[in-house]
């Protein structure tokens, strides 16, 4: 009984696998997506994809002048189509939510709203001591309630239109290497979506959640971190703890692993595509290299003193 019950689950999901691959993709035209945080990195390569692509994209960027605004809006003047708008969207911002959801609902395709991508984020380096209560404010306000709050702001619509709501994770929402404080927010932003993606099953509206692993040379949304400027912003009760010896050695070890991201960002924009497409979306989509893929089953799977040991050994190094 115990060897058939295995069997039978990986039966069923490679009929599934199957039916996946045989079955009939969503027809872009006449749809509309708004994804966040379009400025650079994933956000920005999505929008790039589906409007060429056929859907009815408005991209949302936190600085509309910016160099990734403009070429947005390059792309935009050179097809002519109308289908993609580049809007000034601060997740943060309650006002610029609902002047980003007027902005759809006067210019929604035949089809009506069919996804929202909460793609915005940002990610920062420290241990927990060494960032302000200030720090840990704007990284849940961005991160975590900006997604909320771009949801609550859409569901109405995305309940009347079956559509799908694509949420950005990570696979750091499982462990931490010295970015604690955005661990914390992927964890968080994980936890609502499987509420919200069990309470919107019956109105049929899919939940996806993309899991990257390091992708950190093809977004900016993490810079090589400073050891100068992380010492001259600690407190002088952390000072008197650490030393700048040891800063710069967690620095460096933060570079190292910064440097060995994937450049090829198109990877997880296949995922964020597939989940808004595809007539059956996986609930999760992991996006990253085998070791990553690894540490991520030991934390799942084994007592929390083997993770521990394994990421304390890692940080030793």
């Amino acid at each position: 009984m115990w060897v058939a019950a295995p069997l039978l689950l990986l039966f069923l999901l490679l009929l599934r696998r199957l039916w996946r691959r045989g079955a009939v993709r969503l027809e872009p035209a006449g749809r509309a997506v708004l994804i966040t945080g379009c400025d650079s990195g994933f956000g920005h390569l999505l929008a790039l994809r589906l409007h060429r692509l056929g859907f009815t994209v408005f991209a949302g960027c936190l600085s509309p002048a910016g160099e990734g605004a403009r070429r947005l809006q390059r792309e935009a003047d050179c097809t002519g189509t109308g289908r993609l708008r580049v809007l000034r969207l601060d997740v943060t911002r309650a006002r610029d939510v609902l002047a980003a959801k007027e902005l759809v609902l006067s210019h929604l395709p035949e089809r009506g709203f069919w996804g929202l991508v909460n793609n915005a984020g940002i990610s920062t380096f420290g241990e927990t001591g060494w960032l302000s209560m200030e720090k840990y404010e704007k990284f849940a306000d961005v991160n975590l309630l900006g997604s909320i709050r771009t949801t609550l702001a859409f569901l109405p619509l995305l309940r009347k239109y079956k559509g799908r709501i694509v949420f950005m994770s990570s696979i750091i929402a499982y462990f931490s290497l010295g970015n604690g404080i955005y661990s914390m927010t992927k964890a968080a932003i994980e936890k609502f979506c499987d509420a919200l993606r069990l309470e919107m099953k019956k109105f049929g509206v899919q939940v996806c959640i993309i899991q990257p692993g390091n992708y950190a040379r093809s977004t900016k949304i993490q810079p090589p971190v400073s050891a100068e400027e992380i010492w001259n912003e600690l407190s002088e009760e952390e000072k008197a703890v650490y030393n700048k010896e040891y800063v710069q050695e967690r620095a460096n070890f933060f570079n190292s692993i910064l440097n060995e991201g994937s450049a090829n960002g198109n990877e997880v924009v296949d995922a964020m595509v597939d989940a808004l497409t595809s007539p059956a979306p996986k609930a999760r989509y992991m996006v990253a290299k085998l070791k990553e893929k690894a540490l991520v089953f030991v934390c799942a799977l084994f007592p929390t003193i083997v993770m521990d040991s394994v990421l304390s050994y890692a940080l030793s190094k």
